[in-house]
């Protein structure tokens, strides 16, 4: 964990943004990241160069309801103002909702004790959800679909599911919740673990829709929790569906300072 500075407070600020502009969350050479415009637009209204660390990544065209990142920076006046001013600056499709002062040896990755994401399929053409959902035009079991999804839950190797040569020291999560449901000729696919692999949500929703669609049977599904082969699982669903939509934090890492927090 990085040692702050002299006369340096650590923040959690609160983000939301839709990815579709966006080649992912995290920093890369030659493309533009939800990463980079937030510490361009920091460092420059706080005349400071601030780097921020995120709760995770998303990939290319993934959207965020609510994601945290951190940076560490003087005491400043008020919250409100410092909001309105951000996002001020920012681009439409990025906003900053709120932020907190926290402990300083906080860390908006590595003190996540939870991560919820939420993925939509549309069976209708909508065009308001053309950049928001996945569209199919005939409907799965869903039944099927959250038998297989249950398994899940007691399930903890999930390689099968990560993308290919990830960098990882393991490949355990724990999956508390894993469900579908049926909204307004929409199916919502919510699930939430203490971490996520690359590309592990579109991968498992893309195999739960071949279980769904007659293509895996519930036999398979669990063959291939167990083979630890990408190879063998589904197809991963297309980014555009997919929301990163709640990270929990231990509340004893908020600090509560009326004249930032109020």
């Amino acid at each position: 964990m990085s040692i702050l500075k002299k006369n340096h407070l650590r923040y959690f600020i609160e983000i939301a943004y839709n990815g579709k502009n966006y080649f992912g969350w995290q920093r890369q050479p030659e493309q533009i990241s939800v990463q980079q415009i937030l510490e361009e637009t920091l460092s420059t209204l706080l005349r400071s160069e601030i780097k921020i660390i995120g709760a995770g990544r998303t990939d290319t065209g993934v959207h965020a309801k609510q994601l945290f990142a951190h940076f560490d920076f003087d005491e400043f006046g008020d919250k409100n103002e410092f909001l309105f001013r951000i996002n001020s600056f920012l681009p439409k499709d990025i906003s900053i909702k709120n932020i907190f002062q926290v402990k300083d040896d906080s860390h908006a990755r590595f003190n996540a004790v939870e991560r919820e994401y939420e993925y939509i399929i549309s069976f209708e053409k909508d065009p308001f959800l053309q950049d928001f959902a996945y569209q199919i035009n005939y409907k799965p079991n869903v039944d099927l679909m959250n038998e297989a999804a249950k398994t899940l839950l007691s399930h903890k190797d999930f390689q099968c599911f990560s993308r290919s040569k990830t960098d990882v020291k393991t490949y355990n999560c724990t999956i508390v919740k894993a469900f579908w449901e049926a909204k307004n000729n929409k199916l919502i696919f919510t699930i939430a673990a203490d971490r996520f692999l690359r590309n592990m949500v579109r991968a498992i929703v893309g195999t739960l829709l071949d279980v769904g669609f007659g293509k895996v049977s519930l036999e398979e599904f669990q063959k291939i929790l167990e083979s630890k082969s990408r190879e063998e699982a589904g197809a991963s669903a297309p980014a555009q569906g997919l929301y990163l939509t709640k990270v929990i934090y231990p509340k004893e890492i908020f600090l509560d300072r009326k004249k930032i927090l109020e």
